[in-house]
């Protein structure tokens, strides 16, 4: 080492008191940046909480403007759902001699297993007719049929009952019927315990009691001047073969197309020729106008309210910079660089953000719920706003806050303390 070089340091390689140190330049880590930030909201209380509460209010506009708008198409989607949107028919079919070709016995299990079938279930014809009282002559039959009924066909049509009760598991194999509701009031019966009298050619005849009566169903029509016994009553006294005359299948509301292209080759796959499957109805049509328009509807006003709550966002920062030159000036005139002093205000703008969103997605969330209740409507939040709520206010909040954090940045320390 040359004496040059032992003249700068002394013992131990510490720079002598002669030596002039070069100063590095400040960093703040994380942790010091994050203090920085809260000096604001901490400060200024006031502000910060107005600042937070406009972002709450924007995020909450849009939780609430998509969830209200998401509630009300549900409600419409479930009310096209009920009228029968979702509902194919499938029934045997003729040949080139117009004969109807069965149904195999299997069909309704076999299209209960499509992938997006919910339910299905069917009706078997039978040889009977159902009558007021044993004079009434057997070819005046009323128009009124005599079916057999799985015990789950009227959950899936969705009817109700004006009285009585549906058929069970200890029914089925009894005497007993349940009327719809125009073959409740040919057969003059008001209510159940009533007794009417069955038979028909080949079939003894024999009095059956009723056990309920169905309300009007509008969706399947057919049904309200039936009367339904239990299968294995039907196949053992009323002459029924057991193959379903007509298979009701609910399906999937968005899956309708799909079910009905296979319904044929399900329900009869050694000849799906033979096999009549119901169109879609137009309420299905209507069904979907309604989801895409509302869909759409939904889009564009929750656009409008990040619009708004982002330009918001832009002018209570802008202002904040405006309130706080004093503060700038000063850190700018004890060395902190343009980097730290817009990174201040930018970490600020994401607190906020981040602050804001969190209360706006309860907010929100709650006004939805408290309106669809009040309507009566099924309560829907989109999961992509409430979830995602605070993660886009902290965008709109760091992109609304990033011009005013350059200007901050930008602003030199004589400028900032003249104008303080």
């Amino acid at each position: 080492m040359s004496r040059s070089q032992k003249s700068r340091t002394s013992r131990g390689g510490v720079p002598s008191a002669g030596d002039t140190a070069v100063p590095r330049p400040s960093r703040l880590g994380p942790a010091d940046l994050l203090r920085v930030g809260l000096i604001g909201p901490r400060t200024r209380r006031l502000r910060s909480a107005l600042s937070a509460l406009g972002i709450a209010l924007g995020i909450a506009a849009v939780v609430a403007v998509t969830g209200i708008s998401a509630s009300n198409q549900q409600h419409l989607l479930d009310r096209l759902d009920r009228l029968g949107s979702n509902l194919i028919t499938v029934g045997p079919g003729k040949d080139a001699l117009d004969e109807i070709v069965p149904l195999p016995e299997e069909a309704p299990v076999m299209l209960g297993a499509i992938a997006p079938v919910e339910k299905a279930s069917a009706t078997g014809a039978t040889k009977a007719g159902i009558y007021r009282s044993d004079l009434v002559p057997a070819e005046q039959t009323g128009s009124l049929t005599v079916l057999s009924a799985r015990l789950d066909l009227l959950d899936t049509l969705r009817g109700t009952l004006r009285s009585g009760r549906w058929l069970d598991t200890a029914s089925q194999k009894l005497p007993v019927t349940v009327l719809g509701d125009a073959a409740a009031q040919r057969l003059g019966v008001t209510a159940p315990g009533e007794k009417v009298w069955v038979a028909g050619k080949g079939v003894p005849g024999q009095w059956y009691a009723v056990l309920g009566v169905l309300r009007p169903n509008e969706l399947v029509p057919e049904i309200d001047s039936a009367a339904f016994v239990g299968g294995p009553r039907a196949r053992k006294h009323l002459g029924g073969d057991g193959t379903p005359a007509t298979v009701y299948v609910r399906v999937h509301p968005d899956r309708v197309a799909d079910v009905q292209a296979v319904a044929a080759a399900t329900a009869h796959p050694a000849n799906p020729g033979m096999v009549a499957v119901s169109r879609p109805s137009d309420l299905l049509k209507a069904r979907s106008a309604t989801k895409d328009s509302l869909t759409g509807l939904v889009l564009t006003l929750a656009g409008v309210a990040l619009l708004v709550g982002g330009l918001g966002i832009a002018n209570t920062m802008v202002v904040g910079v405006m309130e706080r030159q004093g503060e700038v000036g000063l850190r700018r005139a004890l060395g902190a660089r343009q980097g730290q002093i817009a990174a201040q205000f930018l970490v600020e703008a994401v607190l906020l953000g981040l602050l804001g969103g969190l209360v706006g997605a309860a907010l929100g969330s709650l006004t939805v719920h408290g309106y669809a209740t009040a309507q009566d409507w099924p309560t829907v939040i989109p999961a992509v706003w409430a979830v995602a709520g605070p993660a886009m206010a902290v965008v709109v909040g760091t992109t609304a806050g990033l011009y005013p954090a350059l200007r901050a940045g930008r602003m030199p320390p004589t400028t900032a303390l003249r104008g303080a």
